[in-house]
């Protein structure tokens, strides 16, 4: 529960490094990380292995000696492999000129915010979001502006009066992730278009997050598979920037593999900024993204039915009394509203304590986020029925 020591002045660092924020998940992540028997539910992770054919496809490509430098922009077979999925996903053509692999989602979010803002500018975020936007928008010098959603019985909900309110002579972009992490708020494609309406009138960019897309519950979401995307009601000349990652769909958080959806045009801009963050990502790996993207339907499908279980599970956490959940339509997060609760922070540290479960503090994700716990349903159900008990029986002792 340490805090970070603060970095000595006489150091002279950039602001845009010293203020970069601490994440409150890794906060608790490392903090419970080695504890014996904990169920970790805290990461945005699942706990299955990289399939073997996508490791196999790896090692293949190290073993026939592809360690040398590559594409910045990654190899064709990748960037026509990426193209292909998205075809068949959203039932359209796409050029493979208009992606570009990254060395994760991160580095590609970042390369997006090298682009469109920096000192000086802002970056409007709704939330309670992932906290990795702030910090990827802090560190290139804009400022993150967070918009506090709405919530009822429903769900969360877009405030796009205080969202419009928001924007000011210095704000470049808008940042939409849908499905949500972490609360599972899910955009409809009215609420796409009113998003681009907006940014259109104020000239501005829009950053869409849709790396969930394909885990969609609600059944008035779901798009033969999948979840209402901008690509479904922008114009050519829109203003939208798409980072991805292979993450979440085929299990690969671990290798730092992901994409960025730009207009050709801006290709030799998003290259040089390639080159000098990584100067392009492995050619093993990206062999790994060609063998899932041709490959990994079925292992698709096979999260998917695991997160729409796990939701059920999770659910019954709400004849405690204690906690308020109405269902995500999308993701693999609960967002869980604990009632009572002052310090979020505290009671995801006394659960690790006292219950041996994994959860992250809701103020990690904004100060619209403080009373609530995340929780990563994308486990095995075994583990989420015994976490619902040991929860069940803390909570009662945390907050009464």
């Amino acid at each position: 529960m340490n805090a970070s020591a603060p970095v000595p002045s006489v150091l002279n660092l950039r602001p845009e490094a010293e203020q970069a924020p601490t994440s409150g998940i890794v906060d608790v992540f490392s903090y419970g990380r080695n504890k014996p028997g904990i169920i970790p539910l805290w990461v945005g992770e699942g706990d299955l292995k990289t399939p073997s054919f996508i490791c196999e496809a790896a090692a293949r490509s190290l073993s026939e000696g592809e360690t040398f430098y590559t594409y910045q922009r990654g190899i064709p077979e990748l960037r026509q492999a990426i193209a292909a999925y998205h075809e068949r996903v959203y039932r359209k053509p796409f050029d493979p000129e208009r992606f570009f692999v990254t060395s994760g989602g991160m580095p590609a979010m970042q390369i997006v915010f090298r682009m469109i803002s920096g000192t000086g500018d802002e970056v409007l975020i709704p939330t309670p979001a992932w906290p990795n936007f702030a910090g990827a928008i802090t560190i290139s010098g804009a400022r993150p502006v967070g918009v506090p959603m709405t919530i009822d019985a429903k769900g969360w909900h877009l405030d796009f009066e205080r969202l419009e309110q928001s924007i000011t002579p210095r704000t470049r972009a808008i940042v939409i992730n849908s499905p949500s992490n972490p609360t599972g708020w899910t955009a409809s494609h009215e609420d796409l278009r009113l998003v681009l309406s907006m940014a259109r009138r104020h000239g501005l960019w829009i950053v869409a997050d849709e790396i969930y897309s394909r885990f969609v519950h609600d059944p008035a979401f779901d798009i033969e598979g999948r979840t209402p995307s901008f690509r479904d009601v922008m114009e050519h000349e829109d203003k939208v920037l798409f980072v991805q990652t292979f993450s979440k769909n085929w299990a690969m958080t671990g290798w730092r593999l992901g994409w960025l959806e730009a207009p050709p045009a801006l290709g030799q801009v998003i290259e040089n900024l390639v080159q000098y963050q990584t100067s392009g990502t492995p050619v093993f790996i990206q062999r790994g993204g060609v063998a899932a993207m041709e490959q990994g339907e079925d292992f698709i499908a096979d999260q998917i039915a695991r997160a729409k279980r796990g939701r059920e599970i999770v659910a019954s956490l709400t004849e405690t009394g204690l906690v308020e959940l109405p269902l995500p339509a999308g993701a693999f997060y609960a967002f869980l509203k604990i009632k009572g609760a002052t310090s979020s922070k505290d009671i995801a540290f006394r659960l690790i304590d006292e219950a041996n479960v994994g959860l992250a503090p809701g103020s990690a994700f904004g100060e619209a986020g403080e009373g609530y716990l995340r929780l990563c349903y994308l486990r095995k159900h075994e583990d989420l029925v015994e976490a619902v008990r040991r929860i069940s029986e803390a909570l009662p002792r945390l907050v009464g």
